[in-house]
């Protein structure tokens, strides 16, 4: 099963819109997704550095929130989807 991360503010309302999404697909599929709350958290927020290479390239660059990393895949996909497109980049 692939390791898959999520980083996420606890204030970002794009991330609450996305936690309740990430939730039901880990229920429905046994995915399970590590996730780190980056604004109030610096340890999570180091851990959210270390893997600049490959959210930079599909964050525009930027370190920003939600973020989601298939860790095995080396992929990354920051911001909103609906639940198709998670569930569609999560399995791959």
């Amino acid at each position: 099963m692939a390791k898959l991360l999520m980083f996420h503010g606890r204030e970002c309302p794009h991330c609450r819109i996305m936690m309740p999404l990430v939730e039901k697909l880990e229920k429905e599929t046994g995915l399970v997704f590590d996730k780190h709350e980056v604004w109030h958290d610096e340890k999570n927020a180091d851990l959210m550095r270390s893997y600049k290479d490959i959210l930079g390239p599909k964050c525009g660059g930027q370190l920003r929130v939600p973020a989601f990393i298939n860790v095995d895949a080396r992929d990354a996909h920051c911001g909103e989807m609906t639940y198709e497109q998670l569930q569609a980049w999560a399995s791959q």
